[in-house]
């Protein structure tokens, strides 16, 4: 591993970061710790191997093992005062872009990981699948889930649509009679 790879993947990390913390700082602390983590445990990456996946494995690792501890932690402030201090952006692109980034926050932690590579990182099913260390089959799986879940939490769910537009043109034939 040399370090110009490395340091090519550090931009990667650090969007990968960005879902699972919301701070920028958070985010830049966990590419950090990632990294410290990486360059530790060198001895562990198998060469020929996507340093990409190592990586991001240890990223997820890293961040779960934070969230299992910020679990037994209480630092700060309470849990729903920093969203009350907040002002909402005039903009409507703004608001849209902070109601897709909460309904993402809302998916589960295994969805939301197979959506953020696929879809935003675009890593390849495969690559995911050894990232997750799971079949390619549970990451495509998990990715159409997420997908719906995603609409649904919008309330853009594809089936409530077409029924709406069912029951319209019913009414609409109804009528001409």
């Amino acid at each position: 591993m040399g370090r110009e790879q490395v340091v090519e993947l550090i931009p990667a990390l650090r969007a990968f970061a960005r879902f699972f913390c919301p701070h920028p700082e958070d985010a830049d602390d966990l590419v950090q710790e990632t990294l410290t983590r990486a360059i530790a445990n060198f001895d562990q990456y198998t060469e020929g191997t996507r340093l990409k996946s190592w990586l991001f494995t240890i990223m997820r690792n890293t961040f779960s093992t934070k969230y299992r501890k910020s679990g037994r932690e209480m630092v700060g402030m309470p849990q729903g005062m920093l969203e009350s201090l907040v002002i909402a952006p005039g903009q409507e692109w703004s608001a849209r872009g902070k109601e897709v980034y909460a309904a993402l926050m809302r998916l589960p932690e295994a969805y939301r990981e197979v959506l953020v590579m696929v879809v935003i990182l675009g890593e390849s099913y495969e690559d995911t699948a050894k990232a997750c260390g799971c079949a390619v089959g549970t990451v495509k799986s998990r990715m159409n889930r997420a997908r719906q879940r995603l609409k649904e939490e919008m309330g853009e769910d594809d089936r409530q649509s077409t029924r709406r537009s069912e029951r319209t043109s019913i009414s609409g034939m109804a009528e001409t009679r």
